[in-house]
């Protein structure tokens, strides 16, 4: 379970990020009124299936003990408010002799990715009101 604590201040639009280790800052771009500071949150939410991405492949090629050396993910995030469509664009490159079916494997792997799997089945978020 991942839990995170976010607040905000009157500084715009800077968000303090907290986990239970670790603390982040987001922020929105100069363009949109913020100060640049930190990931946006188009920005964290391309990150995670990133790196959800990258940590996944690099764990099966180690469990196969394939000579995969490095991984890139490239994630795009769009959004059409007026359509109310998103668009997700992730492309990936690997480092290391791999064979061709090797290559085919991860990416049919990368669809496996925790954070993949989150984004393309259907989400219920829950809102309410803290005392």
């Amino acid at each position: 379970m991942a839990i995170i604590d976010a607040s905000i201040g009157t500084y715009h639009y800077q968000t303090a990020l907290a986990s239970a280790t670790n603390t982040y800052i987001a922020d929105e771009p100069l363009a949109q009124g913020g100060g640049d500071e930190g990931f946006s949150s188009s920005e964290l939410l391309a990150s995670a299936l990133a790196t959800c991405t990258c940590v996944t492949l690099r764990m099966y090629a180690d469990r196969k003990g394939w000579p995969l050396t490095g991984v890139h993910a490239k994630v795009e995030f769009t959004r059409d408010s007026k359509l109310n469509v998103t668009n997700i664009t992730r492309r990936i490159s690997f480092e290391g002799e791999l064979t061709d079916e090797q290559r085919t494997r991860l990416l049919t792997i990368a669809n496996s990715c925790f954070i993949h799997k989150t984004l393309t089945n259907p989400i219920n978020i829950s809102t309410s009101l803290n005392p």
